[in-house]
């Protein structure tokens, strides 16, 4: 898959993203569902970064597993929607120039500087990038309907809202 695949397929996904970070409520930041679950604001603040943050440990070949696991808690919404807006700028500059050559070369999970895992960058991508973004949006979209927020279109209608209306 190309640099100009992935990119076309990730702007389309932006829109839908946006529109959950949007009304994710200011004062439930701290909600959780369950306790092994993430916090409202920190799964929403994962979400926000999960593009440009994992595109960029694509790019650079490798990431250290103390820094994948790491997932900050924001202060705010605002927070949120800027690390989102910063996302996105990230993704186009990565994959929206002349040399993606690094898609073609293998990444590395390490562990104190030792490999445990590799796979192309274009495999970590699709997997660590694009599903893993995809999956924890879903989840996000859980939290939302549970706390009574109308959860707006990603794919086609949901319960709140019928693009084709």
């Amino acid at each position: 898959m190309s640099a100009h695949n992935f990119l076309a397929e990730m702007e389309q996904e932006f829109a839908a993203t946006k529109n959950l970070l949007q009304i994710i409520p200011e004062d439930r930041l701290t909600f959780k569902p369950h306790e092994k679950a993430m916090a409202l604001g920190q799964l929403a603040y994962h979400v926000a970064t999960i593009p440009g943050r994992n595109l960029m440990f694509a790019k650079d070949g490798a990431v250290e597993t103390s820094v994948i696991v790491q997932h900050p808690v924001p202060d705010s919404k605002h927070d949120i929607l800027n690390a989102f807006e910063e996302s996105v700028r990230s993704v186009r500059s990565l994959l929206g120039t002349d040399d993606t050559s690094w898609l073609t070369e293998n990444w590395k999970l390490k562990k104190t500087q030792k490999p445990i895992a590799e796979m192309p960058a274009f495999s970590f991508v699709r997997t660590f990038v694009l599903n893993h973004w995809y999956h924890h949006r879903g989840e996000l979209t859980t939290y939302l309907r549970i706390l009574n927020q109308k959860i707006p279109s990603v794919y086609g209608p949901s319960a709140d809202v019928d693009p084709f209306a």
